[in-house]
């Protein structure tokens, strides 16, 4: 038994304009991740436009991030050369490890203008997170993009319009890699979910952020060995380049867990109620004071 997956990754088009399904699921990761950030937030007392503040910022830092990460970790050979093409993002060449660390810089950012513990926001972001690994994944599967490598294996997928097996007269059956990832993003959703139902506001502070950190890039390090080799480290190396970019941050996620579960400060670092207040009451003083 095998299954072909041949799938046009454009829904339509419109002359040179093509909508794609990874655009669709792109969409479904800001909109989503939006809507489980303001859950988050309002249910302790922020506004929506508090949780809006966020949008434009974190956009930027996942696509600057994510292909600052693909140009320095996966291909700076080429990149290095051809500086122009850095730019050209709708090319293809996104990085999840790149754009970690701009979502990082954004929640920094965010924090610091909230008056908000850096830890706590990446509590209540924790969600949107894992979601935008799932959706993206499933964007890849519909791109035929970063496949697996090559199984004989019966639940092996054939790709004829990967990039890999493109034009060949056999296509191998490959690990539908992209398809373990998305699956790996849904169960750490849960895991969250079970967590946050169980202890809400009276989880340790960073418990949310710390686990999908250590989750989620420890499931990548698994993935790795499974899925095809991208530019960068290649067969002669025992670890892929992704593997190498995940060792770290999976280690800090676990040593993040047990520091938040050992200090076990209150979920909560500000109330947004009694600081609007305040900014209120500040405010009306400086008027006073004219």
């Amino acid at each position: 038994m095998s299954f072909t997956w041949d799938i046009n990754p454009e829904i339509f088009r419109f002359g040179s304009l093509a909508v794609r399904y990874y655009g669709l699921f792109f969409v479904g990761v800001f909109l989503g991740g939006f809507y489980f950030l303001r859950w988050q937030m309002m249910r302790v007392g922020w506004t929506e436009e508090d949780v809006s503040d966020f949008i434009i910022p974190g956009m930027l830092a996942v696509i600057i991030g994510a292909r600052l990460g693909h140009v320095f970790f996966y291909d700076w050979s080429f990149y290095s050369a051809n500086p122009v093409e850095i730019i050209k993002f709708w090319r293809g060449g996104l990085a999840s490890h790149g754009a970690t660390i701009g979502l990082v810089v954004s929640l920094f950012y965010y924090a610091k203008k909230k008056g908000m513990a850096f830890a706590e926001v990446t509590d209540r972001f924790s969600f949107s997170a894992a979601l935008g690994a799932t959706l993206v994944r499933i964007g890849n599967f519909f791109n035929s993009e970063i496949v697996g490598r090559v199984t004989d294996q019966n639940w092996g997928v054939r790709f004829p319009r990967c990039i890999e097996d493109r034009g060949k007269a056999l296509i191998p059956l490959r690990h539908p890699s992209q398809l373990y990832e998305a699956i790996m993003g849904a169960v750490i959703i849960l895991i969250l979910v079970i967590v946050d139902r169980i202890y809400k506001e009276k989880r340790p502070r960073g418990i949310l952020g710390a686990l999908f950190l250590s989750l989620y890039f420890t499931g990548r390090f698994i993935v790795e060995f499974f899925k095809e080799f991208q530019t960068g480290l290649r067969e002669e190396h025992v670890l892929t380049m992704g593997q190498f970019l995940s060792i770290p941050l999976a280690v800090f996620g676990y040593i993040w867990l047990y520091v938040a579960i050992k200090n076990n400060k209150p979920a909560k670092s500000v109330d947004p109620i009694k600081l609007r207040q305040a900014k209120a009451k500040n405010k009306k003083n400086k008027k006073k004071g004219k």
